[in-house]
C-alpha cells in the first residue's frame, strides 16, 4: 500500500534533499509516496515505462535482467539510499532493468517531471543528484571488474565480505538472496558456490545454519579475496 511520506526529517534530506529550501522540501513532499514491498515482490520489470523516480529508503533489493533464455542475471544487490533503480531514469524512457525486494523493503517513489523541473531550476540540487547516481553506477562497474578478476574462491569470499562489511555491517548474517543467485551474482555455477561455502565451513572460515552466515576467520577470508 502506498503512502504519503513525511521529508521534513527523513535521513534522506541530508544526503540529496539538503540542496532543497524547505518551500521546494514541501512541495516535494507533494509529489512523492513511500511504496511498501514484501520480499519477493518486484519493484518494477524491465522494459515498463518510467514514470518515478526511485530510492530505497529501508530494506534490500536486487537489480537483474532477463536473459535471452529467461535466466536472471543479477547485476548489483543494493542497500539504502543508492540509486541503482534509476540507471535509466534520465535517458530512457523504460527500464533497462527489473528492480525486486530481496528483504522487506521500503521505496520512496517522486514524479519524475517533478525531479526533472528542481534539476532545472536548482543547479546544486542538479549536481547533487546526479552525483549520487553517478556513485551507483561506479560501484556496480567497480564490483563487476573486481568480481571478474577473481577465481572461484576469491569471487565467494569476495561476496560474502560485502554483505558482512557493506550491508549488515555484523559478521553473523542471514544469506539475502539463494545461492543461485550467489552464483548469477558473481558469474560462477550454483554447484561451485555451494562446494565453495562447504569448504569454507570444513576448514573453520564460516559457520553455517541454514541461511545464517557466521564469519569466523574474517582474516583469512579477506585475504582469499585479496589474492583469489
Amino acid at each position: 500500500m502506498d503512502r504519503r511520506c513525511i521529508c521534513e526529517n527523513c535521513e534522506f534530506r541530508e544526503v540529496v534533499f539538503s540542496y532543497l529550501n524547505d518551500a521546494d522540501i514541501q512541495n516535494l513532499c507533494d509529489h512523492k509516496e513511500e511504496q511498501v514491498f514484501r520480499k519477493g515482490e518486484v519493484i518494477h520489470h524491465e522494459g515498463d515505462k518510467i514514470v518515478f523516480f526511485k530510492y530505497l529508503k529501508s530494506g534490500l533489493v536486487k537489480l537483474y535482467r532477463k536473459t535471452p533464455s529467461g535466466e536472471e542475471q543479477v547485476v548489483s544487490i543494493t542497500k539504502p539510499f543508492e540509486f541503482v533503480s534509476n540507471i535509466s531514469v534520465f535517458s530512457d524512457e523504460k527500464y533497462n532493468y527489473s528492480v525486486s525486494a530481496v528483504e522487506d523493503s521500503v521505496v520512496c517513489a517522486v514524479k519524475l517531471d517533478f525531479i526533472k523541473e528542481l534539476t532545472l531550476k536548482n543547479g546544486s540540487f542538479a549536481m547533487g543528484l546526479l552525483s549520487r547516481v553517478a556513485k551507483g553506477h561506479e560501484k556496480i562497474i567497480n564490483q563487476t571488474l573486481d568480481i571478474r578478476q577473481k577465481n572461484l574462491v576469491g569471487r565467494v569470499a569476495f561476496i560474502l565480505l560485502y554483505f558482512a562489511n557493506e550491508i549488515y555491517n555484523t559478521r553473523v548474517f542471514d544469506l539475502p538472496v539463494s545461492r543461485k543467485e550467489v552464483a548469477d551474482y558473481i558469474g560462477m555455477s550454483t554447484a561451485n558456490v555451494i562446494r565453495t561455502l562447504s569448504d569454507f565451513k570444513r576448514e573453520g572460515i564460516i559457520r553455517v545454519f541454514g541461511k545464517t552466515i557466521e564469519i569466523v576467520d574474517i582474516t583469512r577470508l579477506e585475504t582469499m579475496s585479496r589474492i583469489g
